[in-house]
């Protein structure tokens, strides 16, 4: 990744910090309406290097990753996981899926990973 293209993810990043809440109605609101958000949503920094610190991608790290409680009367928490692409990535579906099973398996929690493609290929699916 070249200096011009790292550039596009931190203000997606300070942006998810600040309007995590607002993110999850606007691109998921179907999870938004499962979150009890009388609870503050936990960032999970250091849980995150442990999950990327030892995945053989060539991107060593996810954008964001959170603790949320449901609204259920158990205490049930997920992992949210936000990936923030600009840019085509060949390997970036295994990334996903590597990021988001090592978190499962550190965790034993459900995971649910999302992303957001800001690349100009409107046919990259992954």
């Amino acid at each position: 990744m070249n200096p011009t293209t790292a550039n596009y993810d931190e203000p997606w990043k300070e942006a998810l910090s600040e309007y995590f809440e607002a993110f999850l109605y606007f691109f998921f609101p179907e999870v938004h309406q499962l979150i009890d958000w009388t609870k503050i949503p936990e960032s999970l920094e250091k849980e995150l290097k442990r999950i990327t610190a030892s995945a053989k991608t060539k991107k060593r790290f996810a954008d964001k990753l959170y603790k949320v409680w449901l609204l259920r009367g158990e205490e049930v928490w997920i992992l949210i996981h936000i990936e923030i692409q600009s840019q085509y990535e060949e390997n970036f579906p295994q990334r996903m899926y590597i990021y988001n099973y090592r978190a499962f398996d550190l965790y034993q929690k459900p995971v649910i990973s999302l992303a957001i493609l800001g690349d100009e290929r409107v046919n990259w699916r992954p």
